[in-house]
């Protein structure tokens, strides 16, 4: 008996944990709604559109996804992607002199001169022990120079990490892997590729393992279908853990060659190619989506800001993004015209925090705004790091960059989104990020997802809003109204520390201690001279 298959049902069985929306509020575009009017704790956007906004004139706003791609033939995208006008499209030119050949509506700093792209990369942390590996491969600690003391311990240290999530990705694929068999086999039996629920509870098992099986499959399907639940939790499930074990912690993986840099080279500017899209496109057009979708085509979703136009700019593989291509990408942006960037990436360790930085100044000093993804761990980064990050290694703080947390829709003790990382002085502020509805690549889909992720573009989203309407204002100037106009959280919520669920104030979570809001901030913004 595979005992795997057992615990990887208490994986399955956290979904139905989840804090699910009702049919009537499981609504497209919650994040934009307000919590009075609608008793969902939303950032009032359309408050502010209709109360706000109406009759008044705006200027567009070019916002960068830096991301792993975005589709740019959406119907909800398309007509707000950027068009670099200096650039001919095809022909094989620089005809803007900015370094960067035919591109039209981005850059992408994992492709290749052939035009492939890499899609699966390592863990930040595999890259390190790989690189440790050579430089103390014939040394011990007993031989190790005293000037390299530090160095190594931090090598082994690594290393520990990297062998004990080894562990747990295999285990965790063995027991999906179980799972899945089994399930596939009761499908089989029952003989339709969809099954009701009345068809599971009309299931005779005859072992135990299809027993734990259908009792995981009631659960779940008492809140989605079974095709939503083997799609969204089963086949991604899958595909991740596969991820995991086959490409990002195994140091024998090395993509980069596609590429064709030299990927230790961190002044590296100019490589890549102009396929913003990628091989996977489902994180950034969803992202993309949150900030921008149309809201003049009456389809799909609404983003939630109407003036602005998209730029795809992709650094972000299926892995931890190289600090040499989160740099460039911060940098190209700036550069070709982004007033506001989506960083929804991050990781726990840094290869060069110092050319980020570098980066990170640079764009400051070219009046942008910077928001990102606080990340989905569930730490406190105060005492964690998650890299980017707003400080930096030679002291200070970016003045225009904003660390985003997320919130949930119910104004109650579960305000903060179970996974989402938090710091008092680390973390700027909250906003929607739990089952928000936006655009995915191919057929002009859309799909529900979860993340900081999410959050973090419903305040680009903001921030763009903003400097459409009032131009005039400096990234520093937007950055301080969206924090001083958050709903405050007076209230105590919960949240896992370790095993336990402690009560903490919302206040110690982040620095402004509320929610964005869209309505409270043109308000104050109207008020700046």
């Amino acid at each position: 008996m595979n005992k795997n298959i057992f615990k990887n049902l208490l994986v399955v069985a956290l979904v139905t944990a989840l804090p699910f929306l009702s049919n009537a509020q499981r609504k497209a575009n919650w994040q934009n709604f307000d919590l009075k009017t609608d008793s969902i704790f939303g950032i009032s956007t359309e408050k502010a559109y209709t109360e706000l906004l109406k009759g008044k004139k705006s200027t567009p706003v070019l916002v960068a996804v830096i991301d792993g791609g975005v589709d740019l033939n959406h119907e909800d995208l398309k007509r707000v992607i950027w068009k670099n006008t200096k650039e001919i499209p095809g022909n094989g030119v620089d005809d803007d002199k900015n370094g960067y050949i035919d591109d039209v509506h981005g850059w992408n700093f994992l492709g290749g001169k052939d035009g492939k792209s890499i899609e699966f990369e390592t863990l930040e942390l595999t890259r390190l022990v790989r690189r440790d590996q050579a430089r103390f491969a014939k040394v011990t600690a007993a031989t190790i120079a005293e000037k390299d003391k530090a160095d190594y311990e931090i090598f082994v240290q690594n290393r520990e990490e990297l062998e004990k999530r080894l562990v747990t990705a295999k285990s965790d694929l063995a027991g999906i892997t179980g799972f899945k068999f089994y399930l596939d086999q009761i499908v089989k039996k029952i003989g339709k590729p969809n099954p009701t629920i009345a068809d599971i509870e009309a299931f005779k098992p005859t072992s135990q393992q299809e027993e734990g099986v259908k009792g995981a499959l009631l659960n779940v399907m008492k809140e989605m279908d079974f095709s939503t639940f083997y799609t969204s939790q089963i086949e991604a499930g899958y595909k991740q853990a596969y991820e995991m074990v086959n490409y990002n912690l195994n140091v024998d993986y090395n993509p980069r060659d596609i590429v064709g840099d030299d990927p230790n080279n961190s002044k590296e500017r100019f490589y890549g190619n102009n396929d913003i899209k990628g091989p996977d496109a489902l994180h950034g057009s969803h992202v993309a989506g949150i900030i921008a979708a149309d809201r003049t085509n009456a389809i799909g979703i609404k983003g939630v800001a109407a003036n602005v136009m998209i730029m795809g700019v992709r650094n972000t593989p299926s892995g931890d993004e190289r600090d040499k291509d989160v740099a460039n990408a911060i940098r190209y942006a700036a550069d070709n015209g982004a007033k506001v960037l989506n960083m929804s990436f991050g990781k726990g360790y840094s290869w060069d925090k110092a050319i980020v930085d570098e980066a990170v100044k640079y764009a400051v000093s070219k009046d942008v705004l910077l928001v990102h993804a606080a990340g989905n761990d569930n730490k406190d980064t105060d005492v964690e790091p998650n890299f980017p990050s707003k400080k930096y290694l030679d002291g200070g703080v970016a003045s225009s960059y904003i660390v985003v947390g997320a919130s949930d829709y119910k104004d109650d003790e579960n305000l903060k989104a179970a996974f989402s990382n938090y710091g008092k002085t680390s973390v700027d502020v909250f906003a929607p990020g739990v089952r928000i509805n936006s655009t995915i690549p191919d057929d002009n889909k859309y799909s529900v997802q979860d993340g900081t992720s999410m959050a973090a573009p419903v305040v680009a989203g903001l921030a763009a809003l903003i400097r459409s309407y009032y131009p005039k204002l400096s990234a520093v100037q937007v950055k301080e109204i969206i924090m001083k106009s958050v709903v405050k959280v007076n209230r105590s919520i919960k949240n896992m520390k370790g095993a336990d669920t402690v009560d903490v104030p919302f206040a110690d979570l982040c620095v402004s201690g509320g929610i964005v809001n869209a309505y409270n901030a043109l308000k104050l913004a109207a008020t700046y001279k």
